[in-house]
């Protein structure tokens, strides 16, 4: 089974069918992601758009967070399905899963 999202009730459920608690920063960042499947976009990008920075924070910020958010919602958060790493650009939702 697949992982869904409700954007109206912010919920999300995992591949085995559990929900899954996620902070309001995490939801917004995987719903931007997931809307925008196959895009990349950077770390400031992200900044930008799921929190509203002009200018980001520190980069490793984003990278904690997006491995807490992996560890959340991947199968196996060390070989990542849905949130892919662009190297040397930043993040995608991969375009593969529905």
């Amino acid at each position: 089974q697949l992982f869904k999202i409700n954007p109206y009730t912010r919920e999300f459920t995992n591949h085995l069918g559990n929900s899954v608690y996620l902070t309001a920063k995490e939801f917004d960042l995987l719903y931007f992601l997931f809307c925008h499947k196959g895009q990349v976009f950077t770390k400031d990008q992200l900044y930008e758009n799921v929190w509203g920075f002009h200018n980001a924070p520190e980069g490793n910020n984003l990278t904690s967070f997006i491995r807490k958010l992996r560890k959340k919602i991947e199968p196996s958060p060390d070989y990542p399905q849905y949130i892919l790493t662009v190297w040397g650009v930043g993040y995608k939702f991969n375009e593969e899963k529905p």
